[in-house]
Parts: C-alpha cells; sequence; structure tokens
C-alpha cells in the first residue's frame, strides 16, 4: 500500500510568479512549486514535497552505499574545536566556519566536513588490520558560513551531504575503496537521472593526493570545467595542466631597455610599442602568508587567483596593497619586471618557459625591457598553472581545443592518503606485529544540491519535471472539478495506492481545473491522471508530464499502467 496525498489536505502553497530574490531556475521554480521556502539568507525550510524529493535521493545514495559494504553511522553536527585545531583546518577554514562557545568558554563549530571525528572514532574502536578495510557513511547537515548565500538551495550556509570515508592499511587497498565508491557514484547518478561528467579535480583544504569531481552540467553552475571535443579529457579548470616545453633562446639579443612613459598596465604597453599583448610579460605581486611573492604570466592571460591559492594551500594568498611598496626600491609599481628583483619568489606559468623572450618591466619609472629571456635574464623558482583557463587551451592529453562549459557539483572523492592519519596517528596492529599507518579516502555527495540540480536540468517552461526515482509522487491524479469527477479521482486514487503506486491527487474544492492543470504542470510529478468530461463512462487521460503525449484510458486500464511501470 502506497501513500495517497490529498491537496485539500497537503501543505502546499504554489505561486504564479518567481520570488523577487530568485536568479536561478530551480531557486524559481522550488519555491513556486512549493517545495522549499526561506528562512533566513542560505537557511530553508523544507516543505512536505520537498522533504519527499531528498528523502528519495537519500534513499537511493543509501542503497548504493550499502551495496558496497559501507556502514551508516551519525556524527555530531555540533563538534569540539580541538580536533580541527590539531588538523590546521581550524584557521584553514577561516570564515567559513560557524563558530561558537558554550556557557564555560569551550569552544566549537559546526560540522563542514567529518575528517577528523571520523578518524578518531575508527582510532577508537580498530585495533587490527583484521579490522580492515572499513567504510563508513552518514548523511547529515552540514554547515558553511558562506559569504554571499545564492541560488537558493544550490549554495546555502546550511545543507543536506552525504559524506563518507575509507580506512585501509595499504595504498592498494585505498585505490580499491576509492574505486568501489566510484562505480557507486556513477550508480546513484544515473538513478537519479542526472546528466554527469567525471572531472579531474584538487583536493583544496581537504587535503590528499587524487581526486575527481561529479559536474552536473547547468547554466547555474558556480564550477567551470573544460572538456576535450577529440578524446575522454575533462578536468575542472583548477585541474588543468598545461606542459613546460623549453625552447632554444640562444639567438635573443641583450636585454634592451625602451623608454615608456605612462605605460603601467599590459593594455597601454601594447598599444604604445605596436605588439601584441602575448608579447609582454605580466608580473602580478602577491603576498604569501604576508611575503611578497610575484607571478609571471603572458601579457594576454588573467592569473586565477583561486587557482594559485589551491597550489599553495594552505598558505594565504592575498594582493599587495600600495603600503606594500613602501621601502621597496625594486619594486616599481606597473613596472615590476622579474629581472633584479630582490629577496622575492617568483612563481610563472608553464607558458613562461626557459628560452622563452619577454618585454617586461624594468624595474624603473616609465621604462620596460624587450629580449628578456627566462633561464638566462632571471630564473623562475617554481613552475605552476596560474592562468585562467580559456576556451581552445589545449587538451593536455591529445592537444585539441578545449571547450569550457558550466556545471553543478553534486559529488567529489579524494584519495585522502595518510594526511589526517598522521595528524592523529591513526595505527593499527600489521601482519607483522607491528604498527602500521592506516591511509584513508573521503567521498561526498550534495544530496539537497542534487535536488537544485535535478530541477535546472530536468524543468521546461511549465514547471518541474523531475525522474520517477525521486518525484513526490509516481502519479499527479486531478479531479477537473464536478462531484463526480472528484469521485472518481478520489476512487481511482485509493485503487493506485493499494497497487503500489504513490499518488498525488488533487480534490481541491473550489479550485478552478485551469489552476490545478497549471499546478500539475508546475510540481512535475512524471504522470499526470486526469478524471475530466469522459468521467461518467469510468474514462481517465493519462499524460506523461516530460512527453506530453496523451491518451485515454479505463480505469483499469489505467491501474495497470501505472502499476506495471
Amino acid at each position: 500500500m502506497a501513500q495517497v496525498q490529498r491537496m485539500s489536505r497537503l501543505m502546499v502553497k504554489t505561486l504564479r510568479d518567481d520570488p523577487a530574490d530568485a536568479e536561478t531556475l530551480s531557486h524559481k521554480l522550488l519555491v513556486r512549486a512549493g517545495y522549499v521556502r526561506r528562512n533566513s539568507a542560505g537557511i530553508w525550510t523544507w516543505l512536505p514535497l520537498g522533504k519527499k524529493v531528498l528523502d528519495n535521493i537519500s534513499r537511493v545514495v543509501r542503497e548504493e552505499m550499502d551495496a558496497i559494504g559501507a556502514q551508516e553511522v551519525l556524527l555530531p553536527a555540533l563538534l569540539p574545536k580541538e580536533p580541527y585545531e590539531a588538523s590546521a583546518r581550524w584557521e584553514e577554514y577561516g570564515d567559513l566556519l560557524f563558530r561558537l562557545k558554550d556557557r564555560k568558554g569551550g569552544e566549537y563549530l559546526l560540522g563542514p566536513t567529518h575528517e577528523e571525528i571520523f578518524t578518531l572514532v575508527v582510532k577508537d574502536q580498530v585495533a587490527s588490520y583484521k579490522d580492515l578495510p572499513v567504510m563508513l557513511y552518514q548523511i547529515q547537515t552540514k554547515y558553511r558560513d558562506e559569504a554571499r548565500p545564492r541560488s537558493g538551495v544550490l549554495r546555502g550556509r546550511e545543507f543536506q551531504m552525504k559524506d563518507s570515508y575509507s580506512f585501509d592499511t595499504t595504498d592498494e587497498g585505498l585505490a580499491e575503496s576509492y574505486a568501489l565508491h566510484r562505480a557507486a557514484y556513477q550508480k546513484i547518478f544515473a538513478r537519479l537521472g542526472l546528466d554527469y561528467r567525471i572531472v579531474s579535480a584538487v583536493s583544496g583544504a581537504m587535503g590528499g593526493s587524487a581526486s575527481e569531481e561529479f559536474l552536473a552540467p547547468a547554466a547555474a553552475g558556480e564550477d567551470t570545467f573544460v572538456d576535450c571535443p577529440s578524446c575522454d579529457y575533462a578536468a575542472n579548470t583548477e585541474a588543468v595542466t598545461f606542459a613546460l616545453k623549453p625552447v632554444d633562446g640562444s639567438g635573443v639579443g641583450p636585454v634592451e631597455e625602451l623608454d615608456t612613459p605612462d605605460t603601467p598596465t599590459i593594455e597601454t604597453l601594447a598599444e604604445h610599442l605596436g605588439v601584441p599583448a602575448s608579447a609582454t610579460l605580466k608580473n602580478l605581486l602577491v603576498k604569501v602568508d604576508g611575503e611578497i611573492v610575484a607571478v609571471g604570466v603572458p601579457g594576454n592571460r588573467e592569473v586565477d587567483l583561486g587557482k594559485l591559492g589551491e597550489h599553495l594551500a594552505p598558505a594565504v594568498v592575498e594582493l599587495v596593497t600600495a603600503e606594500d611598496f613602501e621601502g621597496r626600491g625594486d619594486l616599481v609599481r606597473g613596472y615590476v619586471g622579474p629581472q633584479g628583483l630582490e629577496k622575492v619568489r617568483y612563481i610563472a606559468d608553464p607558458r613562461v618557459a626557459p628560452g622563452t623572450a619577454w618585454i617586461t618591466g624594468a624595474n624603473k619609472v616609465n621604462t620596460h625591457a624587450k629580449n628578456v629571456v627566462a633561464g638566462r635574464d632571471f630564473e623562475v623558482d617554481d613552475y605552476l598553472d596560474v592562468v585562467v583557463v580559456e576556451e581552445g587551451d589545449p587538451c593536455p592529453k591529445c592537444g585539441t581545443g578545449l571547450k569550457l562549459d558550466r556545471a553543478i557539483e553534486i559529488g567529489h572523492i579524494f584519495q585522502l592518503g595518510r594526511k589526517y592519519a598522521d595528524t592523529f596517528q591513526l595505527d593499527v596492529l600489521g601482519q607483522q606485529g607491528k604498527p602500521v599507518r592506516v591511509t584513508m579516502g573521503s567521498y561526498g555527495i550534495g544530496v539537497s544540491r542534487a535536488v537544485a540540480a535535478l530541477a535546472e536540468q530536468s524543468a521546461d517552461g511549465q514547471g518541474l519535471c523531475w525522474p520517477k526515482e525521486i518525484a513526490p509522487a509516481d502519479v499527479h491524479v486531478v479531479a477537473a472539478g464536478k462531484a463526480l469527477q472528484t469521485e472518481l479521482a478520489l476512487d481511482v486514487s485509493e485503487k493506485l495506492g493499494a497497487a503500489g503506486v504513490r499518488v498525488l491527487v488533487d480534490d481541491r474544492a473550489g479550485v478552478s481545473p485551469g489552476v490545478k492543470f497549471t499546478d500539475a504542470e508546475l510540481i512535475g510529478v512524471p504522470k499526470i491522471l486526469v478524471a475530466g468530461r469522459r468521467s461518467a463512462e469510468g474514462v481517465l487521460e493519462l499524460k506523461d508530464r516530460r512527453t506530453g503525449e496523451r491518451e485515454e484510458l479505463t480505469v483499469d486500464e489505467a491501474i495497470a499502467r501505472l502499476a506495471a511501470e
């Protein structure tokens, strides 16, 4: 017996107009269709229909996690400061952490992610290699103090997430656990009906080595990724690499200074000299944990500060200010060149390869220098991929021009290695009777974010259009208005429920058929069954919400069709 939900009793209020603050399609439709309501910035109430969708996604996640042998637990969301202080993430997370004190002055946080706590749980429960491998997971509310919560449930300060963790004694074991999760994620997202891509990624504050993201292409996506039209390469833009290719610079003449008045920018310099911006070398000054660092990229490219920050994490990266130039004769604002810099670490993009020649600042006001050769006239301390990726950049795998697209991150998997095991000395007794350091994996799925991603991908001009697996009901029965039609609608709904079909029936009195039909399209249940003009004959109209196809069926035929799907 499946549930029959009567709209006359259901707490659902649909809206004709988009919310004034809504920017994305999912934000507009989830509010208009009565799935969620805003409580405050980045904090949302899940109403009955929305809670059903959220629970259906959680059910799919649980089933696939259980299928690979993972065990579900539930950890607290209110966490003590000490474990996160030990891992350095108390500071690394910065303003993203919700921090609070109890009445005795003890410091706590609301958990953004739980690597530290899971590590301590396993340290307490596991003593021998015989107890491993083990995979644990939870579906829980997480908290991040986003500076600008936006896009509805896509970027909130409180959100539902599945996080799981694997614990193995060997790197080979970790690779197996990672592969199990990767395959499980593919099954989960296929069952949810999501269009997704698996892309190479960076680990960021999570730590670890191997890392992949599961991205759902959508116009509302905040992630940009690249994919190659000629091979299987795909990556988050922060993970795209460019090969370092030294060239022969022996034929380049000596450095020559140029009089370039009032040319402190690449644009003014290129115009003054009549050269393309790509012939110039841009030198961006930043502070890394307070120390001035220069970053060199071709003049026609921009430095990706997010990418730079990922490379240098956990160090804090910020732009220099006017005060930082005071007392530094070697730093001439607008005319900085890598040659002659004093005690400044120089990072360059691989495009500034050894042997390449550039026009760049001469470290003098109104003066630049040409024929400045990397490796001859200045040394690069570190080569890092730091430019903003552009459409047409060469694929690292085959060289074809890359394509850029927007997407929503719906999952992320990491091979953490021993980062947290080292922090908390997570050892077990090995086969040889000696302590063995455990290695870990971390695997996340944004459960509430998946609701928004599905809304973005599946909605049409009339409203939401859920895949059957996660819809709040299997069929939306609409009584077109008269008593006979309402009686038939309720009768067929009860029979459908008895046959195991989940039903949402619109039996509201005093609501016009037009409003009911509009709401049925907006709410987005996969099938719409209408008790209309032929109700006296026991004939109903069945409509497929996605394709719009319609057919007339008797009550028995409709029940048999819907029960079989």
